[in-house]
């Protein structure tokens, strides 16, 4: 159904929507950028080296944020007229998009724990049952939101709105699965503090260190910074969830706050996920380039138990 008005009194609506369109574009300025200036270094290190598992999911995780975050600013700007079914379509790429990026990362984290942990079978296993359980409930209630959410076309003094609606319990299972999300966050991080200070340890008591110790600081360095990110989604996520007048309310410190849930979101998931193996396979590059033979990495196995290439690994 459209409902076409131009009572004065839809204007605070119309100005709240305009201000989180602006960070909508926002955010889909900011992966772009990110894409544009990281393109040198895809298309050396991802395009042009042996394909593996993630190269696969670099390019998924990169690609898809760019589709998605085009598919949500095109039905979240007033001036661009979508119908309900179309807004709704675009809002529902950008959740499923969320999903599957986020299943494709927690693919990167697990390899990263495992190849650290020196490829255990006991840490895999942990890993791999943990995040099922996390993303099994993940996607019942991503389903759920599927199934009941609705939509309803505005047409406002000439701007076009679509609002999206929720039954009352569904903001209560959104938080749980960022709850479950976030302590999924924190025993990873967790698990990559205890054996980097485990092997750094080793490493001073042998006066050993060089390549390892300088791999674990670039993986470390990377996991905090994108863990971060995570930590200020996951607070923006709770408090939107726990204060429901924020999703409602047309008042520019409840836009803000909305609008900075997305921008985060899109650095979290589509910036600081691919520089998760961007970052180290810039790494493991500089060391072949500087080296005047091939290295031979024993204690870390990223892959195979091979000399460093900058075509495989994560």
């Amino acid at each position: 159904m459209t409902i076409v008005s131009d009572d004065p009194a839809w204007w605070p609506t119309i100005n709240a929507n305009r201000n989180f369109s602006y960070f909508i574009v926002a955010a889909f300025m900011g992966i772009t950028y990110d894409w544009a200036l990281t393109l040198g270094q895809e298309v050396e290190l991802i395009w042009r080296q042996h394909w593996s598992l993630m190269t696969v999911l670099y390019l998924g995780v990169r690609y898809l944020g760019i589709l998605s975050a085009t598919m949500y600013m095109l039905g979240s700007v007033p001036t661009i007229l979508l119908s309900d079914k179309v807004s709704l379509i675009s809002y529902m790429v950008w959740e499923w998009t969320i999903v599957v990026a986020s299943v494709m990362l927690s693919v990167i984290i697990i390899t990263r724990l495992y190849a650290m942990y020196q490829r255990s079978r006991k840490i895999l296993i942990f890993l791999v049952v943990t995040v099922l359980a996390v993303n099994i409930f993940d996607r019942v209630v991503t389903v759920m939101v599927t199934m009941q959410v609705s939509g309803e076309e505005f047409i406002l003094s000439g701007a076009y709105l679509c609002e999206v609606d929720y039954p009352e319990d569904i903001p209560l299972l959104m938080s749980a699965t960022w709850i479950l999300s976030t302590a999924w966050e924190v025993l990873t991080l967790c698990l990559a503090i205890w054996i980097a200070v485990k092997h750094f340890r080793e490493m001073r008591q042998h006066s050993e260190g060089g390549i390892l110790e300088d791999c674990f600081m670039v993986l470390m360095k990377t996991h905090v910074v994108y863990f971060a990110s995570f930590v200020a989604v996951s607070c923006f996520e709770l408090i939107a969830d726990f204060t429901p007048i924020l999703l409602t309310s047309n008042s520019l410190g409840a836009q803000i706050v909305v609008g900075f849930i997305q921008i985060s979101q899109v650095v979290q998931v589509f910036v600081l996920g691919p520089r998760l193996i961007l970052g180290l396979r810039e790494y493991r590059a500089k060391l072949v380039a500087d080296a005047d033979k091939p290295i031979v990495m024993t204690s870390i196995a990223f892959q195979e138990r091979v000399h460093i290439s900058t075509g495989s690994g994560v």
